[in-house]
């Protein structure tokens, strides 16, 4: 988790609050993540920032600057299906 970061302006407390998820965690973002909503091959994301609850998380890429909401899977890989435009949308999206 040493490579875990949060959003800028961001507390962990503050996500869980916004959140509802009082056990939402920053995880590494070192991890497969890939955006499958679209009609064709499934895009790849790198990830820049990712938050995990539960069995969901939020992927901050690091090349747009929405929001995906995604599952997040055993073996650490994230299948994301829907953006949002910002971090507090998003959180209230779960």
């Amino acid at each position: 988790m040493a490579d875990a970061q949060l959003p800028p302006g961001w507390t962990l407390q503050r996500i869980r609050d916004v959140s509802g998820d009082r056990e939402a965690v920053a995880l590494d973002p070192n991890r497969a993540v890939q955006w499958v909503a679209g009609a064709g091959a499934p895009e790849r994301l790198h990830p820049e920032l990712v938050l995990g609850f539960h069995s969901l998380c939020l992927v901050k890429p690091v090349e747009h600057d929405d929001w995906y909401m995604g599952s997040l899977y055993d073996d650490g890989s994230i299948d994301c299906w829907t953006a949002y435009d910002d971090l507090y949308e998003a959180l209230h999206g779960l």
